[in-house]
């Protein structure tokens, strides 16, 4: 690890975790096209580039923190009302509910997937297959949500297939924020509650992930000998790029079709699988 190349998987990491495109994805894609460019075999990742990626994740989690802070605010009010009244009426208080039951739901999906999830960090081919299945999921969504009346608020049917749409994306190239939006939308969400529910229902699991893994699978003396600028400069740029594109993509995708970025999944999937299948 070593300080451009974490400045530059922080770029991506701030771009990809909320663009439909697949953050861990490409992740493994830069990771490993580094690896290809400079003569290093492709083998499994070691604990400082796993604890590397859990805090690209963190940054960007900055970032939906801060972005979101008055959404967060408010729902967080209304749940304590609701304990209080025992009534939870109120659409925020739902909405409270709705991302628990959705962040129980996909630890449910998303377990049993890890150990493939780990393996396939060092399988980019297979990666690059999964982000074509994402591109093709995308393409649909846009499809489907034509054909269907849209509602601007979160129900709980919605949320479960929400749920578990982000508990399968657990797998790198099967992008969670595209995949999220893309169930939002088959299940009739307008397409700007679709983004701010999936970057919302994102934030326990990521969370959840930046505490509990480091505590649980890196050795602290281990950790001792990591390279800390790399990984701080890479989680600071990570937060900021982050930011930025949760406030123009939310932009867009109030207007715009998501079809661009099918394309764009189809197209890099098809070169990462080709490429990593001849040189790696």
């Amino acid at each position: 690890m070593n300080f451009i190349q974490a400045i530059l998987m922080g770029i991506v990491q701030g771009l990809s975790e909320f663009l439909p495109i697949s953050s861990s994805g490409h992740l493994v894609f830069t990771s490993n096209f580094y690896k290809v460019f400079k003569g290093i075999e492709i083998v499994q990742h070691s604990n400082e580039e796993i604890f590397f990626d859990i805090m690209l994740h963190f940054g960007t989690l900055i970032a939906v923190l801060i972005f979101f802070r008055k959404e967060i605010a408010d729902i967080l009010k209304a749940l304590w009302n609701g304990v209080k009244t025992k009534d939870y009426s109120d659409q925020n208080a739902k909405v409270g509910l709705y991302i628990l039951l959705g962040t129980v739901l996909t630890v449910v999906v998303a377990y049993p997937l890890e150990k493939v999830a780990e393996k396939l960090v060092y399988s980019p081919a297979i990666v690059g297959i999964l982000l074509i299945m994402t591109g093709f999921i995308l393409f649909y969504s846009e499809y489907r949500s034509k054909k269907i009346p849209t509602k601007s608020d979160v129900d709980l049917k919605s949320s479960i297939f929400i749920a578990l749409a982000q508990g399968i994306a657990a797998l790198p190239g099967l992008s969670r924020s595209g995949w999220t939006i893309a169930t939002g939308l088959f299940n009739g969400l307008d397409r700007l509650t679709a983004a701010r529910y999936s970057f919302l229902l994102s934030i326990p699991i990521i969370l959840g992930a930046s505490m509990v893994y480091p505590f649980i699978k890196i050795d602290l003396h281990e950790a001792l000998t990591y390279n800390w600028n790399a990984i701080i400069a890479g989680t600071i740029v990570s937060g900021l790029v982050g930011y930025l594109c949760i406030k123009y993509f939310l932009k867009f995708v109030a207007k715009f079709s998501l079809a661009i970025f099918g394309y764009y999944c189809v197209v890099v999937g098809i070169l990462t699988a080709v490429f990593f299948t001849v040189f790696a």
